[in-house]
């Protein structure tokens, strides 16, 4: 059995990344744990007293979210892909964000956080919500991120971008077997060179390494050099027709340039396509 957590801040973003979780996990067991935070952060001034009447607080914030909450179940119970085995809660908080989702994590055992990024407009290119790259960086806990644009379809492509700087241990990467077991996919290992050089002995092992433990999968292994990691990244992910990226958080530093700046020139792949980002369970 998966649990589930699906954050929610009402939008319509949030609720196409509930869809897809629904979607995604149509034929397995699992509880699904639709929260929603009214932020602290939002209404105490920064450097002031944490208090805040009680009162205040559940009429003003907590009755109308369960009220809403209540509203995305009946929305829930209308789609095709909801079964019998799919079980749902609603939670409320009132806290500092991140602070509420790892509280959530540890006490529901939380497997997989699915949340929704925002989509793009104007010059100044904001690929991921705060709240979605705080979750990513600051939670240890796997995250599937859903762009607002994203339609689910089983996922045949899978993309594994690498740096081959293997600084995790590998039972990190089970998750994208399980997928790859689950959907009948197709793992793309992709490695991007800025400079047009061979790979180090210890890169090539630990190729070696990772093609070994996929070695039951139907994998393949792309080398592409470009001194843009993000425009690298985006034309494999059009040219092969990719429906997910898998990346591990200890490799993010090496990929930030690609879901946290706020300026780039060319991100259309990102409106479609979710990412899941691992990490090491402690």
């Amino acid at each position: 059995m998966k649990n589930v957590l699906l954050p929610t801040d009402f939008s319509e973003n949030s609720w196409n990344a509930i869809k897809y979780a629904i979607h995604f996990f149509n034929s397995k067991t699992c509880n699904f744990y639709i929260l929603h935070v009214n932020s602290l952060n939002s209404f105490i001034p920064q450097n002031e007293s944490l208090t805040v009447d009680s009162y205040y607080l559940e009429n003003t914030y907590t009755k109308p979210a369960k009220l809403e909450l209540q509203s995305f179940l009946k929305r829930i119970s209308k789609l095709k892909a909801h079964n019998n085995t799919h079980k749902f809660f609603v939670l409320t908080d009132v806290g500092f964000f991140i602070e509420s989702i790892r509280k959530t994590v540890k006490e529901k055992k939380i497997d997989l956080i699915v949340m929704g990024t925002k989509g793009v407009s104007g010059f100044n290119k904001i690929i991921l919500g705060t709240n979605t790259a705080d979750v990513i960086t600051k939670v240890k806990c796997n995250t599937l991120a859903v762009p607002e644009n994203a339609e689910f379809v089983s996922p045949k492509e899978i993309a594994f971008p690498t740096d081959l700087n293997l600084s995790y241990k590998l039972n990190v990467l089970q998750p994208i077997n399980e997928i790859i077991e689950h959907f009948k996919a197709s793992l793309r290992l992709l490695h991007i060179n800025k400079n047009k050089s061979a790979l180090k002995n210890e890169l090539k092992q630990n190729k070696a390494l990772l093609e070994d433990y996929f070695s039951s999968t139907q994998l393949s292994f792309h080398y592409l050099t470009n001194k843009k990691v993000e425009d690298a990244v985006q034309c494999f992910v059009e040219s092969r027709d990719i429906d997910l990226i898998c990346m591990v958080a200890k490799n993010l530093n090496y990929f930030q340039q690609i879901f946290f700046h706020s300026r780039v020139e060319k991100i259309s792949y990102h409106t479609d396509k979710p990412f899941l980002v691992l990490h090491e369970k402690n």
